[in-house]
């Protein structure tokens, strides 16, 4: 019988390398997108929309807020040095955002189990609620890190 694995303690353990390996992410780096809280089945990432980042109408593109949930989503539920992977993903768009708007997407984990979890991610512009995605992840059999046998 496999040794049940206490996953708050990998996050709580090997919390900076954990950190290190999620926010190494090219594609949101680009974006301008900032880790700004990062815990066991929770993330908090932040964007500054630069003018660049709108559509025709000069409201904020869905794309760019599809992209900070996505990496929100990504950070939360990989805080446990478990390679997890998008699995499906299904948003909402309820308000529009402008250029110079800061977006504050916040995810958290419903339920996680052996091969899934599930994810509520909100996207903010200050108390305003923009955009809302649930999301679910595939969890792999292996760790991204290094483990000890203490674990």
């Amino acid at each position: 019988m496999k040794k049940k694995v206490d996953e708050f303690k990998i996050h709580e353990k090997y919390y900076e390398q954990i950190l290190q390996e999620v926010k190494n992410d090219p594609y949101a780096q680009s974006l301008g997108i900032q880790l700004t809280k990062f815990e066991a089945g929770f993330a908090e990432a932040a964007l500054e929309v630069q003018s660049h980042m709108v559509n025709a109408y000069g409201t904020v593109h869905g794309a760019i807020i599809y992209a900070l949930a996505d990496h929100a989503f990504s950070l939360a539920c990989n805080a446990y040095g478990k390679t997890s992977l998008g699995l499906s993903t299904t948003i909402q768009f309820i308000e529009s955002a402008k250029p110079e708007d800061r977006l504050v997407a916040r995810a958290t984990e419903l339920k996680r189990n052996y091969r899934t979890g599930f994810y509520r991610i909100d996207i903010l512009h200050e108390q305003s609620l923009i955009a809302t995605m649930d999301a679910v992840s595939y969890r792999k059999d292996h760790y991204f890190i290094e483990l000890d046998e203490q674990v």
